[in-house]
Order: C-alpha cells, then sequence, then structure tokens
C-alpha cells in the first residue's frame, strides 16, 4: 500500500489524515530512563536529526550532531526577508493536528506559543514555520552540541567502537544515527563500510525521490479568492500546487505559492529569474485573466535540487511502505536511521513524521 493509498482507505473509514498522525504521534512522549551510556553521533541537523538529538539530551545520553552544511533545519528552510511573515522554502503544512507540536517537545511543562490555522487537510502556521518552532523550542538545548560545515565522508560500523571519518577528523561512537536526506545515501557520497546488507542497499537504490521546488510572488492587487488553493498535478509523477501562501498571515501581502515536485519540477529548475518570472507570471495570467503581469511586485525561489547536501525534494508519496520500512530498519544495533524517508512505513515525508521516526530510533537504543 502505498502513502496515497492508505490516506484513501483512511478517507473510506471516515478517519481524516490530522486525527490519524495525531495517534501516531502519541507514541512520542516517553520519559522512561536509558540502559544506554555510551556515545551517539547523529549525521544531519533536519527534523529528524535535531528530534533525536533532543531526545537523547532529555535522557541524559552523550551526542553529537555533525551537520554538513552551516545552519540547521535541512528543508525547513525559511526566509525572513521576503515579507513580513516567515516565508517556508521548504516544510510548510503540519500535516497532524497542531497537539503534535507539544508531544515533539515531549515535556508537559512547556507550554507551546504556537499559533496555527485549519488549510484542510492539514493546518498552517500564522506567521511562524515549522523552522520557528524547532528554533524556539528544539534547538536551544542541543545547540552545543551540533558541529557546523562536518561533511561525513565515511563510516566504518565493522567493529567497536563505530568510526565516522569527515574532512577534517575521525570520531568514534557506539552508536550512529543516519539523518540524511535520501538522495545523500542513493547518490553513495557516504562510504558505509561493511555495506549495508542487499535488501537496505535496493531499497536505497530503488526508491523514487521527487525533485522539489517552491517560489512565491507577491501583487499589489488581490485578483484570486482567499485561500485559493489550484491543484495542477497530482499523479504518481509528481504534484503541482498553485495557492495562496498569505492565508490566515496576520498580513495584507497578497502573495502566491508555487509548490511542485517530481516531473513538474523541470519547467522551472536551472531557469534565471527574469525566465521564472515570465514562465509563472504567464501561468497565472492564463488562470487569472491577465491579472498576474500587471499587478507583479517581486519574487523568490527554491530549487531543492541545488542544494549540496539535500539535492532532492523527497520520497515520492506513492512509494510502497514496505520499501519505506526497510529503509527505516536498523543495522546491526549500530546504524539508525532517522528523517521523514526513514520511518516505520505507516507514513513519511512530513516533519512530525521525522519526528516520530526519531522516537522510535531512540527508543531502540535507550533499551
Amino acid at each position: 500500500m502505498t502513502r496515497k493509498e492508505f490516506l484513501k482507505v483512511c478517507g473510506i473509514l471516515g478517519i481524516n489524515m490530522p486525527f490519524y498522525s495525531s495517534c501516531l504521534s502519541s507514541s512520542l512522549m516517553n520519559n522512561a530512563e536509558s540502559n544506554f551510556s555510551g556515545k551517539v553521533i547523529i549525521i544531519g541537523a533536519g527534523a529528524g536529526g535535531l528530534s533525536a538529538g533532543y531526545l537523547l539530551k532529555q535522557l541524559g545520553i552523550d551526542f553529537e550532531i555533525l551537520e554538513a552544511s552551516s545552519n540547521y533545519g535541512g528543508r525547513m528552510k525559511i526566509n525572513n526577508d521576503f515579507t513580513d511573515f516567515p516565508i517556508p522554502l521548504g516544510a510548510e503544512w503540519i500535516e497532524s493536528n497542531p497537539s503534535v507540536l507539544s508531544k515533539i517537545i515531549n515535556n508537559t511543562s512547556v507550554q507551546v506559543d504556537i499559533e496555527s490555522i485549519s488549510d484542510l487537510p492539514d493546518y498552517k502556521f500564522v506567521n511562524s514555520s515549522w523552522f520557528t518552532f524547532f528554533e524556539r523550542y528544539i534547538v536551544p538545548s542541543i545547540a552545543d552540541h551540533i558541529v557546523f560545515d562536518s561533511v561525513v565522508s565515511s563510516i566504518n560500523y565493522s567493529g567497536d567502537p563505530i568510526v565516522v571519518t569527515t574532512e577534517n577528523s575521525e570520531q568514534v561512537a557506539d552508536k550512529v544515527i543516519i539523518s540524511v536526506p535520501l538522495k545523500i545515501l542513493q547518490d553513495k557520497d557516504i562510504e558505509l563500510l561493511p555495506e549495508l546488507p542487499k535488501y537496505k542497499q535496493n531499497a536505497i537504490n530503488d526508491a523514487v525521490i521527487w525533485d522539489g521546488f517552491k517560489a512565491f510572488f507577491e501583487f499589489s492587487d488581490r485578483f484570486y479568492n482567499v485561500g485559493f488553493e489550484e491543484i495542477l498535478e497530482n499523479s504518481v509523477s509528481g504534484q503541482k500546487i498553485y495557492y495562496d501562501a498569505s492565508y490566515g498571515q496576520d498580513s495584507q501581502k497578497k502573495i502566491i505559492g508555487l509548490f511542485a515536485v517530481g516531473h513538474s519540477v523541470n519547467k522551472y529548475t536551472g531557469l534565471t529569474d527574469s525566465q521564472l518570472k515570465k514562465i509563472v507570471l504567464t501561468e497565472l495570467d492564463v488562470m487569472f485573466s491577465n491579472q498576474a503581469t500587471v499587478n507583479y511586485i517581486k519574487h523568490i525561489s527554491q530549487d531543492w535540487n541545488k542544494e549540496p547536501f539535500i539535492r532532492s525534494g523527497y520520497l515520492s508519496d506513492h512509494t510502497d511502505w514496505q520499501m519505506v520500512k526497510k529503509l527505516g530498519t536498523t543495522i546491526n544495533e549500530k546504524l539508525y536511521f532517522a528523517g521523514g524517508a526513514y520511518t516505520d512505513g505507516e507514513d513519511w515525508v512530513s516533519v512530525h513524521t521525522a519526528a516520530k521516526s526519531a522516537k522510535r530510533v531512540i527508543d531502540e537504543i535507550k533499551l
């Protein structure tokens, strides 16, 4: 069953996705002590890696997060300069009930001060973002455990301890959590010694990873309905949506977002800003009776294929759940996998599922 097929079944049974995801995420709550006393190295400071580090910190387990880039957050990237609310260049929607935020924090004494609004079938942040949430509630307690500009070239888990080699150092650990984008493993950027089991290699190599692209265009006049969403493609090959990016924000700005994954990205990737502007405005003019070009102010875009340590959007929604489960399996109680692509197969690619996968991994390590 693919993710899309699963969502369809939920609809037939009368189970909406926010409720279902909230039930799954309830397992994030766990304050039990750990029987593990070694060191853990986490590779990648995206949603999965940050969540894993945060949970290890709560348990008092020694850990370090190695991040290849100079920033944390991965595909939760935002832009705060384009307009008067955070522009989500990557992860945007809460694909669950907003109560999942408290479950990720995993501390009943902390009150979540994050506003959201229903944007069926999901929720949207109001004047904040997934990055804002992690920046405010998750990162402060683990910031001094993150080592930036640390590109991992190999992991030797053939003996004890595990040896992790970067461009500048060699470090050892008892456990390693791999939380890099699946494309990085598919491209074999990290050498694994010994090689992963064949079933795991096959799952990585056969996985269909969608390209990812987003753009945001500001206009002087609102020539579209508040909260509009126009789905131009939703297929096995990819998705393409135009939508009201200002919807629900404490803002008077008129901003339309373009979200594209899969083969739809081909139309936009590699373009100059002027070329992108022309193509998008032409598409919007067709949709809105030539109102886009005359009201255009400015735009911004994010081509995830160009990010050197990400190079993609995310795992296809149409992946078989059994493959996803293989992607998330642990190897020899040494290598663990956390992130949107490395789940238990019940759901994948969203931020809250990345956090849930981190909880599953930490539960295994602490036993």
